[in-house]
């Protein structure tokens, strides 16, 4: 996909017409309300110090039936520069639908048009091409340097300014439940967690946590100011309670759930593998920064969010299900 960002022209259905005007209008109605002069961050209420950083929350105990395993891919840190405005998983066939700029590692050619017998098919970043699916999240900016998309959509004219940064790593982690043993991720499995629009709705769907190198497993729905020497980190675990049923539902969240604190599983669900995603940003210490976002959630830390569209052939997934069930430690 190179470098650049990828903006295609897609013929809209009547229905998605609507949609569309609206957002233009409501993006309109934002900048021209930006007092002249304000800065593109959010407000330093949106930022905490290290040390404000909350204890970490103990791992759930472990039962006579859990599986204590894990299942570790290497997919490498976007390095190719694989990166567009779309998300296949709520907005499929919608070019540029996110309005702001995703970041991807696995399939590379994961875009709005992807299906599963395309990504069935392509080039992988994964070590040993045998996992194609496509993990992306919205991209994280420095806001004291101007970006290459300045100009473009879902970049500065949706006021997601700055540069792009590169994690420093990404470790793609499956883990198994403190409870019971689990079933194999259904093929094709799609999966969203955190709320892209937190800003304004209720936090029933927040999942952000963020945090420090230097204090792990502490975090925040803030963005931390880490200290020199400290990563800033981004946690993004995925719900792991399946319905048995569908890889996929309307709105996509009610086939997989996440289970209660204590790994337990709603009725008429069952555990699969809990993805877990870890990105880490090695940034100057007080250098600013921010998510993207949709322009009216101002880049506001609680809408961290990421998403998964599954590609692994079948031997894999059973394979991984055995090896959290066996309580091993594994590399796909």
């Amino acid at each position: 996909m190179g470098n650049q960002l990828r903006f295609r022209k897609l013929p809209l259905a009547r229905h998605t017409l609507v949609p569309a005007l609206l957002v233009a209008v409501v993006v309109t109605a934002i900048v021209a309300s930006r007092p002249a002069g304000a800065p593109d961050g959010p407000p330093d209420s949106a930022y905490i110090s290290v040390a404000e950083l909350p204890e970490a929350v103990p791992e759930p105990r472990s039962g006579p039936d859990a599986a204590t395993g894990s299942w570790t891919v290497e997919c490498g840190r976007n390095e190719r520069g694989h990166y567009n405005t779309d998300n296949v998983v709520t907005s499929p066939g919608l070019v540029g639908g996110a309005h702001h700029t995703h970041d991807y590692v696995g399939n590379t050619t994961t875009d709005a048009r992807s299906t599963d017998a395309s990504l069935a098919t392509a080039p992988t970043t994964c070590t040993g091409g045998t996992d194609r699916s496509a993990y992306f999240w919205p991209v994280l900016r420095r806001l004291d340097r101007e970006g290459a998309d300045a100009e473009s959509h879902g970049g500065g004219r949706h006021g997601n300014t700055g540069e792009i940064l590169v994690p420093s790593a990404v470790r793609i982690e499956y883990r198994g439940n403190p409870l019971a043993r689990v079933l194999p991720l259904p093929a094709g499995l799609r999966m969203i967690t955190g709320d892209p629009v937190a800003a304004t709705t209720t936090d029933e769907n927040v999942r952000a946590q963020w945090g420090c190198s230097n204090r792990p497993g502490r975090f925040t729905t803030k963005y931390p100011r880490c200290p020199e020497g400290s990563d800033l980190t981004r946690t993004l675990t995925f719900p792991s309670c399946w319905n048995g049923l569908h890889p996929d539902s309307d709105g996509h969240r009610a086939h997989i759930v996440h289970p209660a604190a204590s790994g337990l599983c709603p009725p008429a669900t069952f555990p699969v593998p809990r993805l877990r995603i870890t990105l880490a940003y090695d940034l100057p210490d007080g250098a600013p920064f921010a998510v993207d976002s949709f322009p009216e959630q101002r880049r506001d830390p609680r809408t961290d969010h990421a998403m998964y569209v599954g590609a692994l052939p079948d031997r894999a997934r059973e394979e991984m299900a055995d090896c959290v069930n066996e309580s091993r430690h594994c590399r796909g």
